[in-house]
């Protein structure tokens, strides 16, 4: 499964006047592709804090202390935040506990839903084409360099010329029916929605301006693949013309008669397939002929011959010998790279480092690594983009130490002889005394070590399987993202198609009558409407990623079981990674599928929804477990005896044993580990070792087991029945 965020030893911490809180103690979790992972635990644990990390919108005293948060080849923890524009909101987006804080209540609700898409739009049209262009070129380059042979040099070169040619053709093409087809589509959205009013006999106030963008829309759908200008241009100009004033004249049955010629005119049109605008930019730029009249199906297949007769099977050639020769080029850089690696190791494994000369080596390993990066590969390495982020940030990490260290440790000296005064006089002081937050220098060199280490047993890995690359897939995936960014130039977002993908989001997430709404204020809606707008609004971009931050505690509880049944419809309809996070461990026992326990900044267990729900391990998931409510509970729940611990002065055990029952002596003094239970289950319980005493689940939590599973046996036996 495609893995789409890779967290790994993510620690933060927050600097306040009482001291440095540590909310995040080095977590590691994956989400995978069309995966919901739920994140839970009380207040404070450092779950949102998470959340917030990887959308980069920390508060401003945060301290990221380690740890990396890879997405799409980059580390989100070390990127700008103009790259970071490029990604939030766009590929990760957030849906959060209140949805005011989400939108402006001076500013009506369509416009707080077009604003994104529009201003998004313009950003991914200039990235497609510095992307079709830049790509192009280095293309170009190298294919020209594995010929090697000179005579060639001008006939590849122009290859490049046209291919750059016909793709302007086929953007112009693709540009003019996208209009034509938006065009459609707006029609038939409008005539919907006054054909329903009409046939009421109750038409809107709406009704005469949306007439007019009825003739607007039908007239520019007129194109030969969407609706055909020699077959109906008559007709549709005669039917558009005549709406305004069959309105005015109150003949309404005329109207819809009008209006119903219209739709069918539209949706014969916009049913008969999309033509290939690539392969026909070819055949209009070179052929020197008109288009055949045919079947777009039949159409397609056509140019595809015509294209690859003519040009393309001798361009795929070429461009696979240059993938080919740059991927050679490659492995020789990646093999001088190991080896300068480990002559590195010995600049960063000195007792005392050297600021000169480990900058002058961090510079140096810049220059090669930046040299294995293959300008011809079109996904990103995410270990080795990674890697000079990381080692500079360690090597600040280090010599920021070096200096610092020496005044936190005055500091903290001064604050014992004080604290240590108090008690010498029977005093007990009102503070606790924490340990000197100072950098540990040599965990520094260790983490620059483990980043030299990961990074040759990568470039090990990748020289071991380069005999098996299949350079002919490779190529017609570049030709591929060629074209997609080609496309990606002329997917101009209008005002007008803003609009209709605005409607339709407003449909998806369950608002009715949306052209009516689409015009209101947010104080025109209930909480729940509101939360609704805000996850459009977050689906606007079409993410990756979706983030929900407690977004049904400010419900009541049938809206918050709308609201979990519609974000689950959506990540299964768009395969949406999601991320959920919740204090309240049943809210996620129908849509997770792993769940991650966190308490006082650690998972302290992490399973599929299973293993949790199932086969907890951990006493505080138990505890989560007796005191979360359902219909069959008659008994009182059990709340959590306790507070949590302040994380100024984290705990040296296990942060939950002043609250655990089931506490020995050792959570007291050590951090247990995290124990692998199965394949997939982990818990961190020193009742999981094999020395500690066998301990059963509370009674709560093993009746509440036996219910869930008599319900599934139930329902097992019962078709067309889930759990």
């Amino acid at each position: 499964m495609e893995n789409k965020l890779h967290v790994q030893d993510l620690r933060v911490s927050f600097h306040t006047s009482n001291g440095k809180v540590q909310a995040v103690r080095g977590i590691n979790f994956d989400l995978a592709k069309g995966e919901t992972l739920a994140i839970v635990g009380e207040s404070g644990s450092g779950k949102s804090v998470t959340s917030k990390a990887i959308l980069g919108i920390l508060a401003g005293n945060s301290i990221v202390e380690s740890g990396e948060i890879i997405y799409d080849g980059q580390d989100l923890l070390k990127i700008s935040e103009e790259d970071f524009h490029k990604i939030r909101g766009d590929k990760i987006a957030m849906i959060f506990q209140d949805p005011m804080s989400s939108l402006n209540p001076i500013v009506r609700i369509g416009n707080q839903l077009t604003e994104a898409m529009i201003l998004k739009g313009k950003i991914r049209q200039k990235e497609s084409r510095n992307n079709f262009n830049g790509y192009l070129k280095v293309l170009n380059a190298k294919m020209v360099e594995a010929c090697g042979d000179k005579s060639r040099e001008a006939e590849l070169t122009e290859k490049c010329k046209k291919f750059d040619k016909f793709e302007i053709e086929h953007t112009k093409l693709e540009a003019a029916y996208n209009i034509a087809h938006e065009g459609a589509e707006e029609a038939l959205d409008d005539i919907e929605v006054i054909a329903f009013e009409l046939e009421k006999n109750a038409p809107g106030k709406g009704a005469a301006d949306r007439l007019k963008d009825i003739e607007r829309y039908a007239k520019s759908s007129l194109h030969k693949y969407v609706v055909d200008p020699e077959v109906y241009r008559a007709e549709v100009e005669e039917l558009a013309g005549s709406l305004s004033g069959k309105f005015k004249d109150k003949d309404y049955q005329g109207l819809l008669k009008s209006l119903y010629r219209l739709k069918e005119i539209l949706s014969t049109g916009m049913g008969k397939g999309v033509p290939n605008f690539f392969r026909m930019g070819y055949y209009v730029t070179f052929s020197g002929q008109e288009l055949p009249d045919m079947p777009i199906d039949e159409l397609n297949e056509y140019l595809l011959k015509y294209l690859d007769e003519n040009f393309m099977l001798e361009f795929l050639r070429d461009a696979e010998q240059a993938l080919a020769y740059s991927a050679g080029i490659t492995y020789g850089n990646i093999r001088t790279a190991i080896g300068e690696l480990e002559k590195a190791r010995a600049a960063f494994a000195r007792e005392k480092l050297d600021k000169k000369e480990c900058q002058a080596t961090a510079k140096h390993l810049g220059e090669v690594v930046k040299n294995t990066i293959d300008p011809l590969a079109i996904t990103k390495d995410s270990v080795v983009y990674t890697f000079l982020p990381g080692l500079k940030s360690e090597l600040e990490s280090y010599f920021g130490g070096v200096t610092g260290n020496v005044r936190i440790l005055r500091k903290y000296e001064k604050e014992k002889r004080k604290y240590d005064a108090l008690v010498a006089k029977g005093k007990k002081p009102g503070w606790e005394l924490a340990d000197a937050a100072v950098t540990d220098l040599e965990l520094v060199k260790a983490n620059i070590s483990h980043l030299i280490d990961r990074l040759s047993a990568h470039y090990e890995q990748i020289l071991s399987t380069s005999e098996n690359r299949d350079y002919r897939a490779e190529t017609i995936a570049v030709i591929d993202y060629l074209m997609a960014n080609a496309s990606g130039v002329v997917a101009k977002v209008t005002p007008q198609i803003a609009k209709q993908r605005a409607i339709k989001l407003m449909e998806e997430v369950g608002i009715a009558e949306p052209h009516k709404r689409y015009r209101q204020y947010p104080f025109e809606f209930s909480g729940g409407m509101r939360q609704r707008i805000v996850i459009a609004i977050a689906l606007a971009a079409n993410p990756d990623i979706l983030i929900c931050d407690e977004p049904t505690t400010a419900l009541d509880v049938t809206i918050q079981s709308q609201i979990l049944e519609l974000i689950n419809k959506l990540q299964k309809e768009r395969q949406l990674s999601v991320i959920f996070i919740t204090h309240d461990l049943g809210v996620v026992a129908n849509m997770a599928d792993r769940v991650a326990v966190m308490y006082a900044g650690k998972i302290v267990e992490y399973g599929t929804a299973e293993d949790i729900f199932y086969h907890a391990a951990h006493p505080y998931t138990w505890a989560l477990m007796s005191s979360m409510p359902d219909l069959d509970t008659n008994e009182k729940l059990s709340a959590i005896p306790g507070t949590p611990p302040n994380m100024i002065y984290p705990p040296k055990g296990d942060a939950f044993a002043p609250r655990n029952k089931y506490a020995m002596k050792i959570d007291f003094e050590r951090q247990p580990p995290m124990f692998q239970i199965s394949d997939t289950h982990y818990a961190a319980t020193w009742l999981l070792h094999p020395d500690a005493p066998k301990v059963d689940p509370p009674k709560a939590v093993m009746d509440r087991i036996a219910r869930m599973n008599e319900r599934r046996k139930s329902n097992d036996e019962q078709p067309g029945t889930s759990a």
